[in-house]
C-alpha cells in the first residue's frame, strides 16, 4: 500500500524550480531517507508533502497529512520558556484536542508512552531548555509521535549530535520502525547513516543529473552514491 507517490513531480521555491521529474513511492512500513548536496531541494520536498510548498505534478497521499508526524530540521526549543520535556511532548497532541485545546487524560498517556519509546521518561519532569541536544531530540521525536498515526517524517535529526549519541538515536528510530510498524522517512546528510539504517534511498540531484530511487543495495551501486561518499569525505 502507497503511503504516498509522486510521479514527475516539481517543486518550486520563490517560482524559482528546485527539482522537477521527481518519481518515488513510499510504502507502509518503508525506512526511506533522502539524500543530496545542499540546495537540492530535500527539505522542500518535505514541506511539499506537509502541504506547505506549493508543487506541480503527481503528488498522491494515501494518508491524511494529520497522520504525519514531523521533525524540522530546526526547531525552536523555547530556551527563555520554563517549560518541561512533558509539556513539550504533549503539545504534539493539540491536533487531536478538538474544538476546545484541553488535554485529556488519553492524551497525557499517550505522551508518556511517547517518551518510554523514546527512552526518555526520567525527562518528563526535567526543563527542556536543561537537556543535552541528544536529549532535546528524543523529546522532539517523542513529540512527533503524538502527531505520528502513520507516518514519521524527520528532518536531519541527528544533525550536531555526537557519535555515539547519534547511533543510540538511530537504533530508537530503527525500532519505532520495525517493531512499531512506523512508517519513516529521514532527510539526512550522514550517508554512512543513512546506509545503515535506511531500506530505500531518494537522492535528488542538482542541473541536469538523474535523482535516483532504489533500495540501498542498488544505491550503493551507483556514481551518484560514489560521488556522494567523496564529498563526504572531505
Amino acid at each position: 500500500m502507497d503511503l504516498i507517490k509522486c510521479e514527475n513531480l516539481c517543486m518550486f521555491y520563490e517560482n524559482y524550480a528546485v527539482f522537477c521529474d521527481l518519481s518515488f513511492n513510499v510504502e507502509k512500513g518503508d525506512f526511506l531517507s533522502i539524500v543530496g548536496e545542499n540546495g537540492s531541494g530535500k527539505s522542500t520536498l518535505v514541506k511539499g508533502l506537509l502541504g506547505l510548498k506549493k508543487h506541480k505534478g503527481g503528488l498522491e497521499l494515501g494518508i491524511r497529512r494529520s497522520q504525519i508526524g514531523y521533525l524540522p530540521q530546526q526547531t525552536p526549543h523555547v530556551e527563555d520558556f520554563p517549560v518541561t520535556a512533558g509539556e513539550v511532548v504533549l503539545s504534539g497532541c493539540l491536533n487531536n484536542t478538538g474544538i476546545l485545546p484541553f488535554y485529556k487524560g488519553k492524551h497525557k498517556e499517550k505522551a508518556r508512552e511517547a517518551l518510554i519509546k523514546m527512552q526518555a521518561l526520567e525527562l518528563e519532569k526535567r526543563c527542556f531548555r536543561d537537556l543535552s541536544g541528544g536529549q532535546k531530540q528524543r523529546v522532539l521525536i517523542a513529540r512527533a509521535l503524538c502527531a505520528a498515526d502513520k507516518l514519521l517524517l524527520l528532518d536531519e535529526p541527528a544533525t550536531g549530535l555526537d557519535p555515539v549519541v547519534r547511533n543510540e538515536l538511530y537504533e530508537l528510530i530503527r525500532a519505532l520502525n520495525k517493531n512499531e510498524g512506523l512508517t519513516v522517512i529521514m532527510v539526512s546528510h550522514d550517508l554512512e547513516g543513512v546506509i545503515a539504517n535506511s531500506r530505500k534511498v531518494l537522492h535528488i540531484s542538482e542541473g541536469e543529473k538523474e535523482s535516483f530511487f532504489g533500495t540501498v543495495l542498488e544505491y550503493l551501486q551507483t556514481p551518484l552514491y560514489r560521488e556522494m561518499r567523496c564529498n563526504c569525505a572531505t
